[in-house]
C-alpha cells in the first residue's frame, strides 16, 4: 500500500506541476486577440493585396470583436513589411498579408530581405491566384501558343512585357525560350497599368499578367489572350492553357497566391485559429466581391496552405534561378 500511496502521489505531483503551464496555454489561447489586431500588407494601398486585407481583416475584426488595422508597408519587393511582421511578438497581433513574391522569389532575388521565411514566419494561409492571361496585340494576329511561336520564329525578335524584373511573366517568357528556342526579349514595367498601356500603345507584341488588369486591352480589341500560364480562368473558357497547348515546363503547373503569415514562434492553437477564420471568411459577401473581382480562389486551410507551398516552392526556385539574375 505504501508504495501504491507513493505511485500516487507522484502522479499528483506531477499533474499539478504541470497545471500551470496547461493553465498558461489554455488561457493565451482562450485571450486571443486581447487586443487591437495590425495587419501589416506589404504593397500599396488600392491594390489587390490591400483590398484582400481589408475585407479579410474586416471579417476577422466582427468574430473575434477586436479592431483590425491595416497598415501598408510597401518596398522592396514586399520585404520591408515582411522584415517588421518577422520582428514582432509571435503572439498573433501582428499579422503579414503579402503575396508569393514576398514568399518565395525574394529568397533568391535578394542577398539580405531582412527575414528568413523558413526561420522568421509562418505561413497560415494562402489565396491561390487564378491563371495568368497571355495576351498578343491584335495587329499579330496570333490567337494560340502555336502561332505565338511561329510569330516569334518569323519576326526574329519579339518584345514581351512583364510587370517586374523575376516575376511569374519573366520566367514564364524565359521557359518558353528555352522549350521553343526563341529569343523573346522581356521588357520589365513597374506594375501592370503601365505594362497593358505599353501593348495597347503598341510598343509591345505581347504581354503577361491578370484577368482583371488585363480587361483594358481585351475589350478595347487592342490584344488577344492566346493562352493562360496554369489554370484556366472561367471567364474565358476558350483560352487554353499553355500545358494544354504543348509547353512543358514545370512552372506552368504551379500558380502564384496571396496569403497571411505570423511570426515562427506564434504558438499553434494561434495559428489554427486564424487559418479557420480566413476560410470562414471565404463565404463573407466582401470578401466574395474581392475573390470574384481578381478571379482568385478561396481561401485554404493552415495544412492545405502548407501542403501546396511545399510542393511548390522548389519549382518557383528552379525557375527563378534558371534567369540568371544576380541577387541585389
Amino acid at each position: 500500500m505504501v508504495g501504491i500511496d507513493r505511485r500516487h502521489f507522484m502522479v499528483a505531483g506531477s499533474a499539478a506541476a504541470a497545471m500551470p503551464f496547461l493553465s498558461r496555454q489554455a488561457s493565451a489561447q482562450a485571450a486571443w486577440p486581447s487586443r487591437q489586431i495590425r495587419v501589416i500588407c506589404s504593397y500599396p494601398a488600392g491594390g489587390q493585396t490591400d483590398l484582400l486585407a481589408r475585407a479579410f481583416g474586416d471579417y476577422i475584426s466582427r468574430q473575434v470583436g477586436q479592431n483590425v488595422i491595416i497598415e501598408n508597408k510597401a518596398g522592396a519587393s514586399g520585404a520591408i513589411g515582411t522584415a517588421e511582421v518577422a520582428r514582432a511578438e509571435p503572439d498573433g497581433h501582428t499579422i503579414l498579408c503579402s503575396i508569393s513574391t514576398t514568399f518565395v522569389m525574394n529568397r533568391v532575388m535578394m542577398k539580405t530581405p531582412g527575414y528568413d521565411m523558413d526561420k522568421d514566419l509562418t505561413l497560415v494561409s494562402i489565396i491561390p491566384g487564378a491563371g495568368l492571361l497571355l495576351v498578343a496585340s491584335a495587329k499579330s494576329g496570333v490567337t494560340t501558343l502555336e502561332e505565338f511561336v511561329a510569330f516569334a520564329r518569323k519576326s526574329g525578335k519579339v518584345n514581351f512585357g512583364t510587370y517586374s524584373a523575376g516575376s511569374s511573366p519573366h520566367m514564364t517568357i524565359n521557359e518558353l525560350n528555352r522549350q521553343y528556342g526563341l529569343t523573346i526579349e522581356p521588357i520589365h514595367y513597374r506594375g501592370e497599368a503601365s505594362m497593358w498601356t505599353g501593348l495597347a500603345e503598341g510598343t509591345l507584341d505581347a504581354a503577361m499578367g491578370s484577368y482583371t488588369a488585363a480587361q483594358s486591352v481585351l475589350q478595347s480589341n487592342r490584344g488577344v489572350a492566346f493562352a493562360v500560364h496554369s489554370k484556366k480562368v472561367d471567364a474565358i473558357p476558350n483560352v487554353r492553357t499553355l500545358p494544354e497547348q504543348g509547353a512543358t515546363s514545370k512552372f506552368f503547373t504551379v500558380s502564384g497566391f496571396s496569403g497571411w503569415a505570423l511570426p515562427k514562434a506564434t504558438p499553434q492553437p494561434i495559428v489554427d485559429r486564424l487559418a479557420q477564420l480566413c476560410v470562414a471568411a471565404n463565404n463573407d459577401p466582401k470578401v466574395k466581391e474581392v475573390l470574384n473581382t481578381f478571379v482568385l480562389e478561396p481561401a485554404l486551410g493552415f495544412k492545405e496552405t502548407n501542403a501546396l507551398y511545399q510542393r511548390e516552392l522548389p519549382v518557383w526556385i528552379e525557375s527563378a534561378q534558371a534567369l540568371g539574375l544576380q541577387p541585389v
